[in-house]
């Protein structure tokens, strides 16, 4: 199942990418070191665990930002839950909404 607008969603498989830096759409400053995310349309708030879908390790982020906007890409995360993932730069993903 993708991820629509809604919580209520459940999965959804793509590329993750790395970003940090700034203040995010809900306000809150951006820290490299902290375990959130971007997402386009998921409410902040929402705690997703991310997958690393090659080493099969997962992490969960909580939303706190809007992106990527690069076709193919379906969350940006800071470096440290990129770290935890095991990658730096791109990654193939799966996501699964754990809470909100």
């Amino acid at each position: 199942m993708a991820v629509g607008t809604s919580s209520s969603a459940l999965a959804q498989s793509g590329v993750a990418s790395v970003y940090s830096g700034g203040k995010t759409a809900n306000g809150e400053r951006a820290h490299a070191h902290g375990m959130t995310a971007a997402h386009r349309t998921l409410p902040f708030g929402t705690m997703v665990r991310v997958t690393h879908r090659k080493s099969g390790k997962s992490v969960v982020v909580r939303i706190n930002d809007r992106g990527p906007f690069i076709r193919g890409r379906v969350i940006d995360l800071t470096p440290a839950a990129a770290r935890a993932l095991g990658f730096n730069g791109l990654a193939p993903v799966h996501l699964a909404v754990v809470g909100g």
